[in-house]
């Protein structure tokens, strides 16, 4: 079974045209050597990388010998450092569960940090209305539509600044980047 160190170093050698090849098989069901979800969360995290953005991929946060945390990958782009939280199912949108949780990651970092979550198969009603309301945090959601389309054209950094200034004006966190 890979580790994370060896999930990282196969994706450091990704270039943007290995990503689309990736994203096809990802939309396809069919990512040998990799476990259930990784290549998802680690393609997102590689192309925010190969944009110029400084990343840390997903790792483990430790208290007395005890896991607390487990970080999907933390975004650093202009002046923004968000935590992302990564969920890859083919079919079944994706629940509010995910955006509690990421909630309460961002309670225990600097008032600052965003959140986004990514989510293959979009979310339910009850997850957009969540996000509407985890005020003071912010936490950006992004659908597998938006991923393809920023991943096309390059622009997964110009999307994050597009969806942070819309929710600063706007006081909503979702905006689909297609329109």
């Amino acid at each position: 079974m890979p580790t994370e160190t060896d999930y990282r170093a196969k994706i450091s050698g990704y270039q943007h045209s290995d990503l689309l090849a990736l994203w096809q098989h990802i939309q396809a069901g069919d990512t040998p050597g990799w476990d259930s979800g990784k290549a998802f969360e680690y393609l997102i995290l590689r192309a925010f990388e190969l944009e110029g953005a400084e990343v840390r991929y997903p790792y483990r946060i430790q208290r007395e010998g005890e896991e607390i945390e487990q970080i999907d990958g933390i975004v650093y782009s202009d002046n923004l450092a968000c935590l992302l939280e990564t969920k890859h199912f083919q079919t079944i949108p994706t629940n509010f569960e995910p955006i509690a949780k990421l909630r309460n990651q961002l309670l225990r970092r600097p008032a600052a940090t965003i959140g986004m979550v990514f989510s293959f198969s979009g979310f339910t009603a009850p997850a957009l209305l969540l996000a509407e309301f985890v005020a003071p945090q912010t936490i950006l959601l992004w659908n597998g539509n938006e991923i393809g389309f920023a991943l096309e054209r390059q622009i997964f950094r110009a999307s994050l600044l597009k969806k942070y200034r819309y929710a600063v004006e706007h006081e909503m966190s979702y905006l689909n980047i297609e329109e």
